[in-house]
């Protein structure tokens, strides 16, 4: 899909160019040798058109700029709807570390053509903001969370996971007051944070988003997604 920094350069201007139109949100991207990583919200274009337009615009600018004739994608691109914060950071950091696993870097700061540095220097194309929330109310030490969470060995089963089935509220509430054994479920902010954490633990393996847990007890998504 690459063949010198100028293909690089030109993907990176087309989905930024694409973005003004379809008005997604990108959260992580990484532009491999034969393939592209890209963590994206839907704007108002429903997925499969945006890609669709990005794919056209490149495409129709590489067999100009390459003389080549034919297809330059050989399958269509597979997506993953990511609903949960704790997934979301792990897709992040999946799709960041992607130039490590592939040994093309010793350092994740050293592969040029991915998010990491938009998020520890200047960001040109991702949305940020949404990610360092989550990991904490101040930018330094999201910063720094950020940094200490990418130097973790990540998960390899990103993309390929089954999908869980959905716990409602009314459930979830069940499930929070018999592990906790505690009447309401904000209750749980008033436990001492060793034991407090241990029952967020038991309650994420019950199948509990990250997401649901904070709104059920007033926990932040922060501190659950730490745990």
């Amino acid at each position: 899909m690459f063949e010198d920094e100028e293909d690089h350069h030109k993907f990176l201007q087309t989905i930024l160019e694409c973005k003004e139109k379809s008005e997604y949100q990108i959260y992580t991207y990484c532009l491999m040798g034969n393939h592209i990583h890209i963590l994206i919200k839907e704007g108002k274009e429903d997925l499969g058109m945006a890609m669709r337009r990005i794919g056209a615009s490149y495409v129709y600018w590489y067999n100009w700029r390459h003389d080549w004739v034919g297809h330059l994608f050989q399958d269509r691109c597979k997506s993953e709807v990511v609903e949960d914060d704790t997934y979301l950071l792990t897709v992040l950091r999946y799709i960041h570390q992607n130039p490590l696993k592939a040994k093309m870097v010793e350092d994740i700061k050293k592969y040029t053509w991915s998010s990491y540095l938009e998020y520890t220097e200047k960001n040109k194309i991702v949305d940020s903001d949404f990610i360092l929330n989550i990991l904490h109310s101040d930018r330094k030490k999201a910063i720094t969370e950020f940094i200490e969470f990418h130097e973790q060995e990540g998960d390899g089963n990103c993309l390929d996971i089954s999908e869980q089935k959905r716990i409602k509220d009314e459930e979830a509430i069940g499930i929070i007051k018999d592990v906790c054994q505690i009447n309401h479920c904000t209750d749980l902010q008033r436990l001492k944070k060793d034991c407090r954490d241990r029952y967020l633990n038991m309650i994420k393996e019950q199948g509990l988003s990250t997401r649901q847990i904070a709104r059920l007890t007033g926990i932040s998504r922060s501190i659950i997604l730490k745990v």
